[in-house]
């Protein structure tokens, strides 16, 4: 995959790190000078282009016409919705990621300005906290569909109404799959047969709308004993 991202701060250069240990092509276009010697000492020297992304010429030399994504991550908002337009409209790459850095300007981060996903880090950072103080222990490892599914971890309480019952007897939510169970430090793939113990780990693929009914299954039935 060739990923082009601009903006080469803390969030650009960890992404790059990120995608360059997988294997993919990836380009950090960089107009700063102290940011230049810096990625230029941190990443691989085809990996940095000095210019500005907002400059299709500069974009064009990070490979824009090849790229599967690009990501605007710089500190500006204006500047973010003029690359991501860019990148979207005139150079058609399928796949755009746009930075929010002040949350007034989200409204603005939308597909019609040419914007797949936009990166509101106070928005994220409101969610996480939400679900930490809704979910308990359930930990979210992975959002699909834009948000509509998550991938989560969740422990079995000792006085929750699934222990000793074998899968095929419970009623899980709609859109709800145990995809694996972790026991003793063992994967197991859930079966029908499958009886869940207290302390196993239920990774699931839940619904975004049954979340809290899912977790409700998984902890124990006497609201006290819950933290």
């Amino acid at each position: 995959m060739h990923v082009i991202i601009v903006g080469g701060g803390n969030t650009g250069s960890y992404l790059a790190k990120i995608l360059l240990e997988a294997k993919h092509t990836v380009r950090v276009v960089e107009a700063r000078p102290n940011l230049l010697e810096k990625l230029q000492n941190e990443l691989p020297q085809e990996t940095v282009i000095s210019g500005d992304g907002s400059s299709p010429f500069v974009l064009e030399q990070a490979g824009v016409q090849k790229a599967h994504v690009l990501a605007a991550v710089t500190g500006d908002d204006e500047t973010n919705l003029v690359i991501t337009s860019l990148a979207r409209f005139e150079f058609n790459v399928p796949r755009t990621i746009g930075r929010v850095n002040n949350p007034k300007n989200a409204w603005l981060f939308t597909k019609e300005m040419g914007v797949d996903v936009a990166l509101n880090q106070a928005d994220i950072l409101a969610h996480l906290v939400a679900e930490e103080m809704s979910l308990g222990d359930m930990m979210t490892l992975l959002k699909l569909r834009r948000g509509e599914y998550s991938l989560i971890e969740e422990k079995v309480h000792p006085h929750a109404q699934v222990i000793n019952k074998l899968l095929k007897d419970l009623v899980f939510p709609a859109e709800c799959t145990i995809t694996a169970i972790i026991r003793d430090n063992q994967l197991l793939i859930p079966r029908g047969n499958t009886l869940l113990e207290a302390g196993d780990e239920i990774l699931a693929l839940v619904h975004q709308s049954h979340l809290y009914e899912f977790a409700a299954m998984l902890a124990p039935q006497n609201p006290l004993e819950r933290k």
